[in-house]
């Protein structure tokens, strides 16, 4: 007699604890409207990142830095209207947090109460574990990011691999663990060499996300448009394309366009 486990209901942080103890890789995937994040959530994504990347790809900004918090919110608000299943996870946007402990604990507490999000991502190390420990007070999940941090670009001047060298990856392994001390229940480890991102999950308990970090980590992240193809100008070798939505959609778009050019729409069977 087969026994069948009961699906969960709703992804917490508890059970993402839970699937790195057993070691069950961990899916997560952006999304910034309804209309998708639907699409994903019935897909059986673990975790939706409502990702500042949305000032890329929904804005056509080049950068993350330019979207606000209320932007951040608004995006937010949507994807939590169509989620039943996965946890949503939420950038706090730079400038909204960066400046002392106490705006980043009011970006957060603005970000819950007002979107509905159940937890919230902060950029860098040792040098927000202050607001991370405020954030956690107030009893707001938090999420980490190290590595490449995209807030920080202009900093770095660059978007190739981080922490080659030794020292920065030993700095890297200690803001991990302090991230984990401080009380975060994941971190995301952006584009690192896969080794780096081994020992860091070997190292610390909780979860540790991956975005060009290899594959010995505990679960991966995407960009949800990146990965349906439907931006094509980010290219980086991390990337895999499981379709290439910007063909179709093109190709239904002109042949809608030509259909009402030649009158063939709508057709006897689509009027009243």
């Amino acid at each position: 007699m087969s026994v069948h486990k009961k699906p969960i209901k709703k992804i917490t942080t508890h059970q993402l604890q839970e699937m790195k103890n057993r070691g069950e890789k961990i899916s997560m995937l952006t999304a910034y409207d309804f209309s998708m994040a639907k699409l994903v959530d019935a897909s059986g994504v673990d975790v939706i990142l409502v990702g500042d990347s949305a000032s890329n790809v929904m804005a056509g900004h080049e950068t993350t830095l330019p979207i606000t918090l209320d932007q951040m919110i608004y995006h937010a608000s949507a994807v939590v209207r169509a989620v039943e299943r996965a946890l949503v996870v939420v950038d706090i946007p730079f400038g909204s947090y960066q400046g002392n402990s106490s705006e980043a604990l009011r970006s957060s507490i603005r970000i819950m109460k007002e979107s509905g999000g159940h937890a919230v991502k902060m950029e860098g190390g040792a040098e927000i574990q202050e607001s991370i420990k405020r954030i956690l007070s107030a009893g707001i999940p938090v999420m980490g990011h190290l590595g490449l941090t995209p807030q920080s670009i202009y900093k770095f001047g660059t978007y190739t691999v981080r922490a080659k060298e030794e020292a920065e990856a030993e700095k890297l392994i200690e803001d991990a663990k302090i991230l984990e001390e401080c009380g975060c229940f994941s971190i995301v480890l952006e584009k690192i060499p896969a080794d780096l991102a081994k020992r860091v999950a070997e190292e610390v308990n909780i979860p540790i996300i991956g975005i060009g970090a290899g594959p010995y980590v505990d679960g991966q992240v995407l960009v949800l448009h990146d990965l349906l193809g439907i931006t094509t100008e980010f290219k980086p070798r991390f990337l895999r394309h499981y379709a290439r939505l910007d063909t179709v959609i093109t190709e239904a778009i002109g042949k809608y366009v030509e259909d009402v050019k030649n009158i063939e729409f709508p057709n006897e069977d689509e009027m009243y």
